[in-house]
């Protein structure tokens, strides 16, 4: 939805569990005309978004969030000035086709989100 429009991956590794990647965003993307115009920021739901679009993307199906536990949005991106961001996503596969994630969206010593819950893959059914 957003990956490769919104959002590109320059790297992604999973080892052993935990996802790494860098991700560029497009500073140019329509979604900024509205997000805020002459000051753009990346909107909460567009971190959220990535997060699962990366981890789709890993384990090579798509998901929807059954559960946020937490989600803290502890800084903004500025796309002009925060272009390159990473991510890390520690998970664990649990029974129904359920994915318990720990995520954070980061760039050095910032952090912009903290996002825990549980994917299902969309042929699953969650209990």
């Amino acid at each position: 939805m957003l990956k490769n429009d919104f959002f590109y991956i320059q790297s992604l590794s999973d080892d052993q569990g935990i996802i790494s990647a860098v991700i560029e965003i497009n500073p140019f993307h329509k979604i900024f005309e509205g997000h805020f115009p002459g000051r753009p920021v990346v909107p909460g739901v567009c971190m959220m978004q990535m997060i699962k679009e990366i981890t789709e993307t890993v384990m090579g199906k798509d998901f929807f969030l059954h559960k946020a536990g937490i989600v803290k949005f502890l800084s903004v991106i500025v796309p002009q000035k925060d272009k390159t961001v990473q991510a890390q996503i520690k998970y664990s596969e649990i029974e129904n086709n359920t994915l318990n994630f720990d995520a954070t969206l980061f760039k050095e010593d910032t952090i912009y989100l903290k996002f825990k819950g549980e994917f299902v893959a969309e042929y699953g059914i969650a209990s």
